[in-house]
């Protein structure tokens, strides 16, 4: 039924009818705004993406093939989008993933402070880790990731696209939004444990550490 009303919305726009945008915009705001969002992590960016995206979709529509998927070509344009407007931004430095993925020694334990041998984030609840401090961590790490990387992490995580639906969005191959995505989450997970470890370690009863990751 959805497929249906949206056929109908993209066969008036492509005929001329410029109200069957709003029916787009109701449908898919929120959603292309959560992923512009998690892309330029700018509330100001993100919204102007928005509207670049429907401009382009007004603009466009002639050449979106009914047989494809409505919703993977909006999630093509706004990752286009999103990604061309950090690149525009020209104070924007990127810190090179591996900077941001774990290091480990030549006898294969972790490098770093022994507070992030103690981390053991698997049995923090989940609400506990997305609120607060945690929250705030987060936040700061997915500012963190290299805009790339940070798409199909937001793409796959966040939005919950498959990652076929991901790699047709950035117009890659499944095997390296795989990769990417791995490559990401790790680096994800280490800036969080970078952050939140000496905290936690110094929180832990004298005496009593959490097992190693």
């Amino acid at each position: 039924m959805d497929g249906d009303i949206e056929l109908r919305l993209v066969e008036r726009l492509q005929a001329g009818d410029a109200t069957a945008l709003e029916g787009l915009m109701e449908r898919y705001s929120s959603r292309l705004y959560r992923l512009a969002f998690g892309i330029t992590r700018n509330a100001r960016d993100a919204e102007e993406v928005l509207q670049d995206v429907f401009l382009t979709v007004f603009r466009k529509i002639g050449s979106f093939e009914r047989r494809a998927k409505l919703g993977t070509w909006l999630y093509r344009v706004a990752t286009n989008t999103a990604l061309n407007k950090r690149r525009g931004l020209a104070a924007t430095v990127e810190v090179p993933l591996d900077d941001l993925l774990p290091t480990y020694l030549d006898d294969g334990h972790r490098a770093g402070d022994r507070s992030f041998l103690l981390t053991d984030w698997s049995e923090t609840p989940e609400e506990e880790l997305l609120a607060g401090e945690g929250r705030a961590a987060l936040d700061r790490a997915l500012a963190m990731l290299p805009d790339g990387y940070r798409a199909v992490l937001v793409l796959r995580d966040v939005d919950g696209l498959s990652t076929e639906e991901a790699a047709d969005a950035l117009g890659e191959s499944v095997s390296s939004v795989k990769s990417r995505l791995h490559r990401a989450r790790m680096a994800l997970r280490e800036i969080i444990t970078r952050s939140l470890a000496p905290k936690h370690a110094l929180a832990l009863p004298r005496g009593e550490v959490s097992r190693p990751a």
